[in-house]
């Protein structure tokens, strides 16, 4: 009888464990989901400024329109890829992005009128702190799904993973390539 006793409190004991485990990645998979949430929103946000900065340039800068378009057309990069989901996609149109922003601001410079305009100056600060954001909620997203991706690859964790099909997540990054300067130079030239 007390061996019976021993293994039903084992066996619960086992299920109360695996539950937990369970839950807990649950637990990750949610915040790697809000996380994500979080810089959609901060990218919607950039998103919806960006047209009124562009606008605001043109007003003084009518002959750069090549900028102008590489702006535009990267934000709607970031815009579908973020609507889709797609990671990799998003870290590229990212980078073109920035890119063009980076070469927007550069140019601006050269306009003492457009730089010295109040209306550029806060979308220039709200871009800019928008970007700041992004980049410290990627950083919370890449941990979410760092620890995501350890847990459902540790043991015991693996063998609830796998029996409820949790998958691993893919971080937001970019290559050397994406984040480098842009060089200030070659646009004055």
């Amino acid at each position: 009888m007390a061996s019976v006793i021993i293994i039903a409190v084992l066996i619960v004991i086992f299920i109360f464990y695996g539950i937990s485990i369970y839950n807990h990645l649950v637990n990750l998979k949610n915040n790697v989901a809000r996380a994500w949430a979080n810089i959609d929103v901060l990218l919607k946000q950039r998103h919806d400024e960006i047209p009124k900065l562009v606008e605001t340039c043109k007003q003084y800068m009518g002959y750069e329109q090549g900028t102008f378009e590489q702006v535009m057309q990267a934000r709607s990069g970031v815009y579908q890829a973020s609507d889709a989901g797609d990671v990799k996609a998003v870290g590229v149109a990212e980078s073109e992005l920035r890119n063009g922003l980076g070469k927007l601001f550069a140019l601006a410079e050269a306009y003492p009128d457009l730089h010295a305009n109040d209306s550029f100056a806060n979308l220039q600060q709200r871009i800019s702190t928008l970007e700041s954001s992004i980049s410290d909620r990627r950083e919370f997203y890449n941990d979410s799904v760092n620890l995501l991706n350890t847990r459902i690859e540790q043991f015991p964790h693996v063998l609830i993973a796998r029996r409820f099909g949790f998958k691993s997540a893919e971080m937001l990054s970019f290559s050397q390539e994406q984040t480098r300067d842009v060089d200030l130079k070659s646009l004055f030239n």
